[in-house]
């Protein structure tokens, strides 16, 4: 089996994908259970879409889910009559096993997928491959949620939603805004090692694969969609949130351990805080001596607020390329913004500690106050190696 990424460059070097007008550049799989009513028309969409407004060679495959009705004789007949159609049978349910099956056994160098019911206007289908093809991106998303997409659905499927998506971002700190669209591609060499790293085999497969795929530093190209919901669904959105559920603790507890299966998971947590450590424990001793000399002439607030903010600066520079292993100039700026936000929270508990201090001891003297802004400190400094590890230097998803 394909190992994952050791280094950093393996995924920072894609190269535009040499195209053969003889065989399929894309191979795009329509997972199914028991789609009787809607699949050979979704099927036959989608095939004169391709044919019209594609320039690339294509081939669909129908995945189908251990379907139970007349599903798998509609798709036998497909590929019969279709010749860039194709059908996969498989004997379990879940479309995490239906995307596994069908991407690992193709030869295309673009792997996507798209919902039966074409809830997704295809106009976006070539947008969202091209950022694979020329090597730009690693894989790429469909979202209902950016700027210029257009949704049409009830309030109970937006909500749902939006507050999956919003669970994701506060919990597992991630760069891309929908996790659950159906419409997505990923170039094949990067699905060889993404793949066989997720656990999941049903609706969470997706939510898995990009936060994998965005740990290891890929590139995930996001591209706004026209989306109407199918008001026939047949999905069982409470088994679905249930799962989605377990599914984010199980990849946030991997996270909190540093054993989730991906390059940037692979920085063991402990060697990193040890770094971490290093450099705050500098920090720390160089806020404290500005502090004290700066005190006798502006103030406690006043010096230790200057001392942080030199500190500050200081320790993200230090922290993105010693302790996270960030190099480059790429993303310095915004690194530096988001450790200016982290420092302002620093700011907060520094200052709240001595404020109280001076509410509970007017006179105390300058040792006492050097002791406050230690233990403020430590807790600062915990705080801060959570935020710089979750949010700061993470890799986010490629606009």
């Amino acid at each position: 089996m394909t190992q994952p990424w050791t280094r950093r460059e393996d995924v920072e070097t894609r190269r535009p994908i040499a195209l053969d007008s003889r065989e399929p550049v894309l191979d795009l799989v329509v997972p199914v259970f028991n789609e009787e009513a809607d699949l050979e028309r979704s099927v036959r969409t989608l095939h004169a879409h391709l044919r019209t407004g594609f320039p690339y060679p294509f081939r669909i495959t129908v995945a189908d889910n251990a379907s139970t009705d007349a599903t798998p004789r509609i798709a036998a007949r497909l590929a019969h009559e279709l010749p860039e159609t194709r059908w996969l049978r498989l004997e379990e349910k879940g479309r995490g096993r239906a995307l596994r099956a069908a991407w690992s056994q193709s030869s295309a160098p673009v792997l996507a997928y798209v919902d039966v019911d074409l809830s997704t206007e295809l106009a976006a289908l070539l947008p969202l491959v091209a950022p694979l093809i020329s090597g730009h991106s690693d894989l790429a998303i469909g979202t209902r949620l950016a700027p210029g997409s257009r949704v049409v659905r009830g309030p109970r499927r937006e909500f749902l939603s939006r507050g999956y998506n919003t669970l994701l971002r506060s919990t597992l700190a991630v760069g891309f805004s929908d996790a659950q669209c159906g419409f997505k591609a990923v170039r094949r060499e990067v699905a060889e090692r993404l793949v066989p790293l997720v656990r999941d085999e049903e609706w969470f497969f997706d939510t898995e694969l990009l936060v994998i795929a965005e740990r290891a530093g890929l590139r995930i190209h996001e591209v706004p969609v026209d989306w109407v919901d199918d008001p026939d669904s047949r999905v069982d959105i409470r088994a679905t949130v249930l799962a989605d559920l377990r599914g984010i603790a199980r990849i946030g507890t991997a996270l909190a351990r540093g054993t989730l299966p991906s390059d940037a998971a692979r920085q063991r947590l402990l060697p990193q805080l040890l770094r971490f450590g290093l450099v705050g424990a500098v920090s720390t001793v160089a806020h404290l001596l500005l502090y004290a000399a700066l005190r006798p002439a502006i103030g406690a607030q006043a010096a230790n607020a200057l001392a942080l903010l030199v500190c500050a600066v200081a320790n993200t520079a230090a922290n993105r390329r010693f302790a996270f292993g960030v190099r480059g100039r790429d993303g310095a700026l915004r690194h530096q913004a988001r450790g200016l936000l982290v420092f302002a929270l620093g700011l907060t508990l520094t200052a709240g500690a001595l404020a109280a201090l001076h509410l509970m001891a007017p006179d105390a003297a300058p040792r006492t106050e050097l002791a406050v802004l230690v233990a403020a400190n430590l807790t600062a400094t915990l705080l801060r190696f959570l935020l710089l590890r979750a949010w700061v230097f993470r890799t986010g998803a490629a606009r």
